[in-house]
């Protein structure tokens, strides 16, 4: 269970705001890419210093910065001077390992997510932290490694959607987190497929195997219960502030994100239920194998303990015993253990325990 129990790599009595990158290296080296764009002009590039940020801090277009991979600690503490960023939320967008979160600063919201995608080939649920900071005029977004969810986000963008090219960063922060909770859903259907799956398996051939996939799913389950339920959260804080950087017109998009994220929690809790369900599936058949296994040695067994005691008796070897003199005794005896063997199989039949 490598992401549930986790060891948090901190070192015990650090000062808070120490920088100290926590978790996997997922990239090989820091990429830092700008979209800058208003409802006239866009432009993307990639950067090569960390300096040329500064020159979208203040400018009127609504600027987009995404940084992927996190281990190069000096980075990070640079574009917290050059934004001002309190040393905290740099620690926490440096710990992969934080709860989805929102933090509400004088200069900026911060908010902590967990991108949720698929696995087709290991067939389970991969995760990466995603920390955004929402300024006056740009979203700042970190990423454990390069690949994301955020390419609708790009192409609405670039092909110049008006809604999102008119509207400003707190519009862009709406549509990064809608993307991350929106993808959730296709989560669910792989999650889905996979329930479905094992049902159709857990009823017809109950097995070691099957059960080591439904308690993997079950892990599966939890994981994505703990990466939800705090969007809900985050989301209504988001909704309830009294801050600048969200417009008003902003909030009824975070109230859609909100429904949804209600939906992915009850979608969630659906499915825990069906593979808890699984699992008495799984134990009750067992049993019942085992009780049929039970039942066809119990009715062997009593079959065989009158022939048993008949047997007993001739095999006592007394000397006075006329049975043994007579000329078909033993095929006799044969014939009698037979007729007792059928009648008992008939009562079987009878009172329908075979």
């Amino acid at each position: 269970m490598p992401r549930l129990i986790k060891k948090s790599g901190k070192k015990v009595g650090t000062a808070p705001g120490t920088l100290l990158h926590i978790g996997e290296r997922r990239a090989e080296s820091v990429r830092i890419t700008i979209i800058d764009y208003d409802e006239q002009t866009y432009q993307e590039k990639e950067l090569t210093k960390i300096e040329e940020c500064l020159t979208f801090k203040t400018t009127p277009t609504t600027t987009w910065i995404n940084i992927d991979g996190l281990h190069q600690v000096e980075i990070i503490e640079k574009i917290g001077q050059l934004f001002d960023l309190h040393p905290l939320i740099l620690e926490d967008i440096l710990n992969t390992n934080q709860r989805p979160k929102m933090e509400e600063y004088d200069n900026c919201i911060f908010a902590v997510l967990k991108m949720l995608t698929y696995d087709e080939q290991n067939r389970r649920i991969r995760t990466e932290q995603i920390s955004l900071l929402l300024g006056p005029n740009y979203v700042i977004s970190f990423q454990e490694s390069i690949g994301d969810v955020f390419g609708s986000v790009r192409e609405r963008i670039k092909t110049g959607r008006i809604r999102i090219r008119k509207s400003g960063s707190d519009y862009l922060f709406y549509a990064l987190t809608d993307s991350i909770v929106d993808h959730y859903f296709v989560v669910l259907e792989k999650l889905a497929d996979k329930i479905e799956s094992l049902q159709e398996q857990v009823a017809s051939d109950p097995s070691e195997v099957l059960l080591h996939n439904i308690h993997e799913l079950k892990r599966e389950m939890i994981y994505l219960r703990k990466s939800v339920w705090p969007v809900r959260e985050m989301m209504n804080a988001l909704i309830h502030m009294e801050s600048s950087l969200i417009k008003q017109t902003t909030e009824i998009y975070l109230r859609d994100v909100y429904d949804h994220a209600v939906q992915v929690i009850d979608t969630t809790e659906t499915y825990r239920e069906m593979v808890a369900g699984m699992l008495d599936v799984y134990l009750s058949s067992i049993s019942n194998k085992m009780n049929a296994v039970m039942k066809v040695l119990t009715i062997i067994a009593t079959i065989f303990i009158p022939l048993t005691f008949i047997v007993g008796i001739y095999g006592m070897n007394f000397e006075f015993m006329p049975e043994l003199k007579w000329l078909w005794s033993y095929p006799l005896v044969w014939l009698i253990m037979a007729v007792v063997a059928m009648i008992m199989l008939v009562y079987f039949k009878k009172k329908k325990w075979i």
